[in-house]
């Protein structure tokens, strides 16, 4: 696989970006050991740009560079998880309080698209589909509420959640689960009721706090 030198960007930030969705996706397992020789290989580029992605990923606490002993994924931390949730949560909170004020018609539509395109992945049990509409979704409420900045955040900070939330999706009931819980924040928008609208986005954010002893239970080599 080589990276698509046309896409804008230096190589070192795209390579960053491929080598933190295989992270997020479990591609790259946690506590595995990265060879900058083999990923150079791999997507075709010098060592340079690789040395670079894993420096700028070590600094998101992704990786971890050890001295001597060559650079690890890091195990997924449950206090790093509580604390990107807890913030994604005041951000997101406050997002859908906004929307609840006026919100744009356009990104209306594009919600309705990603939640057909959610249930259509669910349906076909497609874990990595239904996270890319379900970031789909997320974006629209931003973008509709006029805070398009804040997915910025949020980006950001549930790339720590999302490695866990990758061992919940185990069928199409629990991907289901999460479309009601956003249609759920939807209806509370169209009503034009914040209350019952942040009490929604807190509740489905809270959906990977109820999970997360049984993921941990199954796959303790996951976790610090």
């Amino acid at each position: 696989m080589t990276i698509d030198l046309s896409r804008g960007g230096s190589t070192a930030h795209r390579l960053e970006k491929e080598l933190l969705r295989a992270i997020v996706s479990l591609e790259l397992y946690p506590g595995v050991r990265l060879s900058e020789q083999e990923i150079a290989e791999r997507y075709g580029v010098s060592r340079q740009p690789v040395r670079e992605a894993l420096i700028a990923l070590s600094k998101q606490q992704f990786v971890e560079v050890l001295p001597q002993r060559g650079t690890m994924v890091v195990k997924i931390s449950i206090a790093k998880m509580r604390e990107a949730r807890f913030l994604r949560e005041v951000i997101e909170s406050a997002v859908v309080r906004r929307a609840c004020e006026a919100f744009d018609p356009a990104s209306r539509e594009k919600i309705d698209e990603a939640l057909e395109a959610q249930a259509r992945a669910a349906a076909r049990t497609d874990h990595s589909a239904f996270q890319r509409f379900d970031e789909q979704f997320h974006i629209a409420l931003a973008e509709g509420a006029g805070c398009p900045m804040a997915w910025s955040v949020v980006g950001n900070l549930k790339a720590h959640m999302d490695r866990a939330c990758q061992l919940t999706l185990l069928n199409a009931a629990a991907m289901q689960l999460l479309i009601q819980q956003h249609q759920a924040i939807v209806t509370a928008i169209d009503a034009a009721d914040p209350e019952a609208a942040e009490a929604a986005m807190r509740h489905h954010l809270t959906e990977i706090l109820r999970a997360l002893p049984e993921v941990e239970k199954n796959h303790p080599d996951l976790f610090e």
